[in-house]
């Protein structure tokens, strides 16, 4: 049951948006579209689509970053009564549901999303799933285009996507924790920008093109989002020091009139 919802109510939108696009770039290209092409366009809307979700993801972090705060307090203040702690802890984890429930939420659209992915990659572009397509879309060729730029086949394992993909990921990680409003432990700069680039290099090695595609527009995704926030924060920071600023003038002004008045009143 679950498997048919799932083909039902994500896959199948999803890989028809897909196909949708294959079709429209085919009018452009003189009947020869780029499924490599169409792949990016889909990454940027599922990105699109997930953006409010991201958003709310920043509080969540805020969030998250306050319960372990209160949790080590817990811990410190009652270290010799494990039973305190543990009670302590739970009462947190009650008030925290809200949190909770957002995490829960955000890892069953990425395990969606990720099962979504494998089945295009896996049947869909191969042409297996052509029974799926909506009546309503249009007709279009088949076998699909599958050579991204002419030179990419997307079916097959490529060692520079690869490699662009690793490097994205550590300017990512490196940009992520170059702005970040929190204190960087030396522990997470060496996870994030030595440990995860290598441990993703390997991982992905023997993916599809296509699959790494899929990613590399999603990081550049990410990279964009990431440093429109920083200097979103930057601004506000300048307004509020800006405003800080003024205030301070503004007392000035007023104490330098008052003692004007004091002193002709004399």
């Amino acid at each position: 049951m679950f498997i048919n919802l799932f083909i039902t109510f994500i896959y199948q939108p999803f890989f028809n948006i897909l196909v949708g696009f294959y079709w429209i770039l085919g009018q452009f290209t003189v009947g020869k579209p780029d499924m490599g092409i169409a792949v990016i366009l889909l990454t940027v809307l599922i990105r699109i689509l997930l953006l409010p979700i991201s958003l709310a993801g920043d509080r969540s972090e805020i969030e998250r970053r306050e319960i372990a705060k209160k949790v080590r307090d817990i811990e410190e203040l009652y270290a010799t009564e494990p039973i305190k702690i543990e009670k302590e802890k739970r009462k947190i984890l009650v008030k925290s549901r809200k949190v909770m429930v957002g995490e829960l939420f955000n890892l069953f659209i990425q395990v969606s999303i990720a099962l979504m992915l494998w089945k295009i990659f896996k049947t869909g572009l191969e042409g297996e799933d052509i029974h799926l397509i909506y009546q309503f879309m249009p007709k279009f060729d088949l076998p699909f285009n599958l050579m991204f730029l002419g030179k990419y086949d997307l079916s097959r394992t490529n060692i520079f996507l690869n490699l662009v993909q690793t490097f994205l990921i550590f300017f990512l990680e490196s940009i992520s924790l170059f702005t970040s409003p929190y204190k960087v432990s030396r522990h997470e700069v060496v996870r994030l920008q030595l440990v995860l680039p290598l441990v993703s290099f390997i991982i992905f090695m023997g993916l599809p093109a296509g699959k790494k595609l899929f990613v590399i527009t999603s990081l550049i995704f990410s990279i964009i989002i990431t440093i429109f926030k920083a200097i979103k924060r930057k601004y506000s920071s300048y307004k509020f020091i800006k405003a800080e600023k003024d205030a301070q003038k503004q007392n000035h002004k007023e104490k330098v009139g008052e003692e004007k008045i004091v002193v002709a009143v004399k």
